[in-house]
């Protein structure tokens, strides 16, 4: 089946797919000029679904069902308050779609770090209390943001009642009850940046970014501030990854659908530099549960080069052969060969805030 990459930027939603010659072909942009924070593809029922954050106007959500145009539908916000510290969404992180057996259930991850869920296909959206409720909660803090937020939402492909989301900075947290109630999972995390007898809090934990393996769903991999976690046991227990070079710091994972020993992991230097290692931009695979890695480079600049990727800007597709980043300097990559060899798409597009790759 034909591929769609479809790319939200600072600057729009740009689709990419590929021609008859074998050349990835840029569609005419949507939302030209408007930041784009997080895209669903929902293929349940085929319908697009895309948040903005418009700043002085606030956060918006748009749907296209099939055949249809976008229309604006409710964002999520907080219930209405009086309060003069009363919370309010500043950004959609990240849309994630529930199992079959909930055809209408959509969830959103916000900074600041609360979750919703809508029952309708977003008409209409209600806060997760029980998470937002949780005493952990006033333990959290931001990492990349001021706020923290929620930038992870993995539901269980087996049972749609159990989630496992991650925070920054606010650890790894279970619901085994569609979010009725939570739990404090992540043991074997730990956070360098703080004091020392505070490192192993699981309630304060940075994880940059979770990805799940579709047909093993209790393997579990995060790209962390310090450096990358593996957990088989649906994110209760986690061991950390052996240093691996030239950066085990980055922001960006995904996990091959089908083999649960497979990830790709793209290094940087972190802190105040988050720039590729020695200017060389690189994917980092493991094709062993983490005990070995490649690098892989053919194809990605090897000098002089300044691109981060973004926690959401790395895809892999259902196959698991086809890959696709971009960064924030607006250069784009496509590897159809489970990233042995890569096609630089394009060098001009705005900043790239997340990459989804869909099948047409």
């Amino acid at each position: 089946m034909p591929l769609t990459i479809t790319l939200g930027t600072r600057k729009g939603l740009f689709q990419f797919r590929k021609a008859s010659n074998g050349q990835w072909q840029s569609h005419a942009p949507e939302f030209m000029a408007e930041p784009v924070t997080a895209t669903l593809h929902d293929t349940r029922s085929e319908t697009r679904y895309c948040a903005l954050n418009l700043g002085h106007f606030g956060v918006k959500l748009h749907r296209a069902k099939p055949g249809q145009p976008w229309q604006e539908i409710n964002a999520p916000a907080f219930p209405k308050s009086d309060a003069p510290d009363a919370p309010s969404v500043e950004q959609i992180w990240t849309l994630a779609a529930s199992g079959k057996d909930q055809p209408g259930t959509l969830w959103a991850g916000t900074i600041p770090g609360a979750l919703f869920k809508s029952d309708d296909h977003g008409d209409t959206w209600h806060l997760v209390e029980s998470l937002w409720q949780q005493p952990e909660r006033e333990q959290w803090f931001g990492g990349g943001y001021d706020q923290p937020g929620i930038h992870s939402i993995c539901v269980d492909p087996r049972n749609s009642q159990r989630l496992v989301i991650a925070v920054s900075c606010g650890g790894v947290w279970e619901s085994i009850d569609n979010g009725a109630s939570w739990t404090l999972q992540g043991h074997g995390m730990r956070a360098a940046y703080t004091p020392p007898d505070q490192s192993d809090n699981r309630a304060i934990q940075d994880p940059h970014r979770m990805a799940q393996c579709h047909t093993s769903p209790d393997t579990l991999w995060v790209q962390h501030h310090n450096g990358i976690f593996l957990s088989r046991d649906g994110g209760h227990n986690w061991h950390e990854i052996a240093p691996v070079e030239p950066s085990s710091f980055g922001f960006a994972v995904v996990a091959h659908p089908h083999d649960s020993n497979t990830a790709w992991f793209i290094p940087a230097i972190k802190d105040e530099c988050r720039v590729p290692a020695n200017g060389e931009l690189l994917v980092n695979l493991t094709r062993d549960g983490g005990k070995t890695f490649t690098a892989l480079r053919n194809g990605l600049p090897q000098s002089h080069c300044y691109d981060l990727i973004y926690r959401h800007a790395f895809a892999v597709d259902d196959s698991g052969e086809c890959l696709a980043f971009a960064s924030t300097t607006g250069n784009f990559f496509v590897s159809e060969d489970g990233g042995k060899h890569w096609q630089w798409v394009s060098q001009t597009l705005p900043p790239v805030y997340t990459t989804e790759i869909s099948h047409d």
